[in-house]
Order: structure tokens, then sequence, then C-alpha cells
């Protein structure tokens, strides 16, 4: 028996590890590092820039005016406290952007008047009335053209009859930096604004829509409670089990009342849009057009008889649009339970050329001339119009083919445009 082969072992040069590749992962951590940098930077408050602002100008003019002390009117310590007048109301440009500039001003014409002009105050007092501009309220920074005005002609007091253009074209830039800052202000004032106001009508749009679905939900249930209510207090007497059937039809009644409100207080805790079918996890659906049958027969036990003709096209539209349908027909049949006295309700939705036709007439005394409509009628409008569509409602008048059982009644009649 031969003995087993000896193995050997290879040594291998260690591999160099690969520089990193510009934008690769070895350069994420530089990246990481700028990002976490310009955060920082962004984090730090306006303030404290301000008041390196205000040092930066300050150490600057004080080392011109050591360079020019043999100079000076009034020696150096004058020198460096006009300086230091012109160059602290920096620090407080976004707090108090006219005093500040006020100050400046003033003090830049004492410098040029009594000590010596200076090439850097014209620039330090050029950013106070640019931040004067951008800060200050309205009324206040229209002080800002006029000091710069008497700021100037102090300034160059002395130089201007040699050259007179050069303090024209001084105050330009000076007042041209002025307008930017107030134009900059302004518009960030009219984008607040616009803000604020989309912000109102989103909320006034939000409470209308979720008064229109209390109004339409639970409104509507709770009617058709109190008209089996009232009949089965008639009945009691002669008709126990006919009692006993609108008795039951006011709990189920009760438990859709239920349903309809938890829906719509989940849309309250969750935001979402249930009007449009969302309706958010856990939350009760809407109803469509294939619940007419049910909210018919619904009405029918205590009210008035209702037939229903649906289009089989009608039964495709979108969402919206089978939410919408139903909660229109809903409104006019509580308007027909509470108000018209009617026996015989006509219920027809069709869809034909592209829109979504939905007409509910009845046979009661319809409505006076000159009625006002109320908040079921308003909030039919209102749905009708965020989708684009038409609505006309009004008695149909004695004389005319009203509903099925003859003249008169009331018609609801909305078009809806199919996407």
């Amino acid at each position: 028996m031969s003995p087993p082969p000896r193995t050997r072992a290879i040594r291998t040069a260690p591999v160099p590890p690969a520089a990193p590749v510009l934008g690769g992962p070895g350069s994420r951590p530089a990246g990481a590092r700028a990002v976490r940098t310009l955060r920082a930077l962004q984090a730090v408050p306006g303030g404290h820039w301000d008041l390196v602002l205000a040092g930066g100008f300050l150490l600057l003019m004080a080392v011109e005016r050591t360079g020019a002390a043999d100079r000076l009117h009034g020696g150096l310590p004058l020198a460096l406290a006009v300086s230091t007048a012109v160059a602290a109301p920096l620090a407080v440009r976004r707090t108090r952007p006219l005093a500040g500039y006020l100050v400046g001003a003033v003090a830049l014409s004492v410098e040029a008047l009594f000590v010596l002009p200076s090439t850097l105050s014209p620039y330090a007092d050029l950013v106070g009335l640019y931040s004067l501009g951008l800060y200050a309220p309205r009324r206040r920074a229209w002080f800002g053209p006029f000091a710069a005005l008497l700021g100037m002609a102090a300034y160059f007091a002395d130089l201007g009859h040699d050259y007179p253009v050069i303090p024209a074209g001084v105050l330009f830039l000076w007042l041209l930096g002025w307008a930017v800052g107030y134009g900059t202000a302004r518009r960030a004032e009219e984008r607040e604004a616009a803000r604020w106001r989309l912000r109102r009508e989103v909320v006034a749009e939000e409470r209308a829509r979720l008064a229109r679905e209390l109004h339409d939900s639970v409104g509507h249930t709770l009617n058709v409670v109190l008209v089996q209510a009232g009949a089965a207090r008639r009945l009691l007497d002669r008709d126990p089990e006919r009692t006993r059937e609108l008795l039951s039809g006011m709990e189920h009644t009760g438990r859709d009342a239920l349903d309809d409100l938890d829906r719509v207080l989940g849309l309250l805790r969750r935001g979402g849009d249930g009007e449009y079918g969302d309706d958010g996890e856990g939350a009760a659906p809407q109803p469509g057009l294939a619940d007419l049958e049910r909210l018919a027969e619904r009405l029918g036990r205590a009210g008035p008889r209702v037939r229903v003709r649906i289009d089989p096209a009608a039964r495709r539209v979108p969402r919206s649009l089978d939410v919408s349908a139903y909660r229109i027909v809903q409104e006019a049949l509580t308007n027909t339970v509470k108000h018209s006295g009617a026996r015989t309700v006509e219920v027809t939705v069709r869809c034909a050329g592209g829109r979504l036709a939905v007409e509910v007439r009845d046979d009661g005394r319809g409505a006076p001339a000159g009625y006002t409509p109320g908040r079921g009628l308003l909030g039919v409008a209102e749905r009708v119009s965020m989708l684009g569509g038409r609505v006309e409602h009004g008695p149909i008048g004695s004389g005319a083919t009203g509903g099925p059982g003859g003249p008169g009644g009331f018609r609801l009649r909305a078009e809806l445009p199919v996407p």
C-alpha cells in the first residue's frame, strides 16, 4: 500500500487594495461628510451669520484705518469708533433693519465729513440698505431710499464736485440693491399669502366635503328611521306583524347609519378622500349604483314606492361617478320622503354620449314657486360641479306629466361627464 501524496503550500503575494473610484463606493464617506457639513451650516441661525458679517467688516475696516492712521482727522481711536458704528448694525440687520441702517448711515456720514472717507464703509452701508428692503415691513422699508440719498450727499460732499457722474452711479447702484431686497420681500409675502389662501380653501373644501358626507349618509338614514317609526306607531294596534317588519327595518337602517358614520370618522382619522373610493383600511365601503335597489326597498317599507331603472352601461362607470350618482339619488329620495308626500318615485340612470344622466321624479306636492334650495341640494350642486357636470331641479308643475302617478311633483336631473 503506497503512502498518500504530500500536499505543498503555495505562497501568494498579497493583493494591494484597489484605489477608490471617483463617485464609487470609496468616495461615499467624503460625499456624506460634505452633505453633513452643508446641513450643519444651514442649521446655523441667521443671526450668527450676521455677527460674522459685522465682525468681518469691522476687522477689515480696522486694518484699513490703521494703515491710514497718519491721514486721519481726529486720530485713530475716533476712526475706529466710527468704523464700529458703521459695521456693528449689520449684526441686527434682520431684527432691527431700519434702526440699524439709520445708525450705520449716520456713522458713514460722520466718517466722510469729519474723519476720512473709507473704501469699505460704503459697502457695509449697501448691505444695510439691501437688508432694510428685505427684512423691514413695507412702510418702514420706504425710509431706505431717502436715507441713502442723504448719506450719499454727505459722503460725496468733498468729492462730488470733481466727478459728478460717480455719485449718481453709486446712488443708482445703492437704490438698485434696495429695490432687489424690497422686491424679494414682497414676492415672499405674496407667496406666503397665497399659501395661506390655499390652506384656507383646502380646509373649507374638506369641511364642506365631510358635512356633505354626513348629510348624505347619516341624514338620509335618520330620515328613513323617522318615517318608519311614524308608520310603526300608526300600525301598532291594527297590524302587529307589519309593525314588526317596520321595527326590523329601523334596526337595519340604524346599522347602516352607524356604518356610514364609522366611515366618515375614519376619513377624519386617516385623512383619506373617501368620496373618491379611498375609504382607508378597515372603513366601511362606499355605496354605489348597485346599492340603489336596496335603498329603494328600504324606503318602500314605510314611504313611497320607488322604481329604479339603471342602464347596464351605467354600471361600468368609474368609482367616483358610481358613488356620486348614488349620493345624488339618495339626496333626492330623502327630499321626497321629507317634503313631497309622494306615493311613487321613479329613478332613471343612463349612460350615453360620454355622459352619465341621473334623474329622479316623483308625483308629490312639488315645491312652491321661488323655493330656495336647502343644504342637501346645495351639496348635490357642489358634488356635480367638482366632477364637471351640471344639475337642474324644480317643481314639474300642473299640466305636466310629473311622476309615474300623474301631474305635478318634483324633478332632479344631473349629468356627469364620463372620463
